[in-house]
């Protein structure tokens, strides 16, 4: 415990040249090596600490796997002036010595950053970002809609009412079973199906307004007017594309 409280009161060594972080939700830990390759600094620093820390550093490169909020991280740190460059966790994985945790992670990441032929990934923008969560809140909606229907249509298939797939041979059935008052449907069941069908008509007016976001979206893009000339793309397929 002293070791540590120790390490943490040192100051930043000045010559690191090359940095590797193990990003986590709260603990990060770090890997630094100089123009040698001499290993400078190994320490574990809290989130709240990260950026006071690299910002006494001078600039240097970074290196950090692309995972969960490793864009925000990179583009927070680029701003101090360093080098960010992202990596895929699987091309990382071979620099990992020994058992894996999280302080040999670190140094994987350092080694593997410095390497020439290694592949990275762009750090993404916010409004890269923002597009990318339109997207994936889209898709989320997609599933649950289509979820939902594969439901109803079991529902009444074990009524014996078979519907083809689709949404609009769905909507069409369901219209008529409550329009018609079909007997082979109870009443306990059409009014199952009542609330479905409003939470189904729910969820196409979310998705028709995260459509129409991405449509805005695109407009607003040169790169995206320039892609929707292909035939074929629209602008879902050419914000998620960029």
């Amino acid at each position: 415990m002293n070791h540590h409280k120790e390490e943490a009161r040192e100051g930043p060594k000045v010559d690191i040249r090359t940095l590797g972080i193990d990003l986590a939700k709260n603990l990060f830990r770090i890997h630094g090596v100089d123009a040698t390759g001499k290993t400078l600094v190994q320490r574990q620093l809290r989130r709240r600490q990260l950026l006071p820390f690299l910002a006494q550093l001078p600039a240097c490169l970074v290196g950090m796997e692309a995972c969960g909020g490793a864009h925000h991280w990179a583009r927070e740190i680029a701003k101090l002036g360093h080098e960010v460059k992202l990596m895929s966790p699987r091309f990382v994985r071979p620099y990992v010595k020994s058992s894996k945790n999280d302080a040999r992670d670190a140094e994987a990441i350092c080694e593997a950053v410095a390497r020439p032929s290694m592949r990275f990934v762009a750090p993404k923008s916010q409004s890269q970002q923002d597009i990318l969560a339109l997207h994936r809140i889209r898709s989320l909606l997609i599933r649950e809609r289509t979820a939902l229907m594969n439901q109803m249509r079991g529902l009444l298939a074990e009524s014996g009412i078979v519907v083809a797939l689709g949404a609009a041979p769905l909507r069409r059935a369901l219209a008529e079973i409550q329009g018609d008052r079909d007997a082979r449907v109870s009443e306990l069941l059409r009014e199952a199906l009542v609330e479905m069908v409003a939470r189904l008509r729910s969820f196409e007016e979310q998705l028709k307004r995260y459509d129409q976001q991405i449509a805005q979206l695109a407009r607003n893009d040169p790169r995206a007017d320039r892609l929707m000339t292909v035939p074929g793309v629209g602008p879902v397929i050419a914000t998620a594309l960029l």
